[in-house]
């Protein structure tokens, strides 16, 4: 059993010096070397845990996206059990967009994971697999706050969906300091007053 804890700290250590790579040098640089003299191991030493770059670089996304969700989770913990869905919404795209060093980090690896897809077919089949997967997330929440007359019946849930996850766009702007973090929370929490309005479960 030890073996294996170690085993599974030492691959999220090589992932979290994944992600300081592609944050601080860029995409550019994410080689397995890089990523080893980063991680303060030798070459051979990092194969030992990943036989591949693909292997790495899927292992660092999946790791990248659980931290997400715990991210979220602790968002939602002073909301209780069962969090008004609106703030369940709002921690899923906050804790997406680069608003904090955390969620930067992770944002620019699913950057560069979306980069890598775009150029292998098996990398593009788990990046989609997971997009797809997160966007019924979003939508079977969508549709269960209508059901629960939080979100007005006559609401598209699949337009709503589609609405809600285009405002991860606004990660592009955040990068390039082209517009303030409040200015995005100002139009975040604007869309989901607009999308909550009528709210019937009071």
């Amino acid at each position: 059993m030890p073996k294996q804890v170690d085993h599974r700290e030492r691959r999220e250590a090589i992932a979290r010096a994944l992600w300081r790579v592609v944050e601080q040098r860029g995409v550019t640089h994410l080689t397995v070397r890089e990523v080893a003299r980063e991680a303060g191991m030798s070459h051979g030493q990092l194969q030992h845990y990943f036989a591949s770059r693909q292997a790495m670089l899927s292992f660092a996304m999946d790791f990248a996206s659980e931290q997400t969700t715990h991210r979220v989770a602790r968002t939602l913990q002073p909301f209780g059990d069962r969090p008004h869905p609106r703030e369940v919404l709002r921690a899923m795209l906050t804790e997406t967009l680069p608003l904090h060093a955390d969620a930067r980090a992770t944002s620019r690896m699913s950057a560069a994971y979306v980069l890598e897809a775009l150029h292998d077919e098996h990398v593009h089949a788990r990046a989609r697999d997971g997009l797809v997967q997160g966007r019924a997330l979003v939508e079977q929440l969508i549709r269960g706050a209508i059901a629960g007359g939080f979100i007005r019946p006559d609401r598209d849930p699949v337009t709503e969906t589609n609405l809600l996850l285009a405002l991860t766009g606004f990660t592009t702007l955040l990068e390039l300091n082209v517009i303030a973090p409040q200015d995005v929370l100002t139009a975040v929490d604007q869309y989901l007053d607009r999308l909550f309005e009528n709210d019937q479960s009071a």
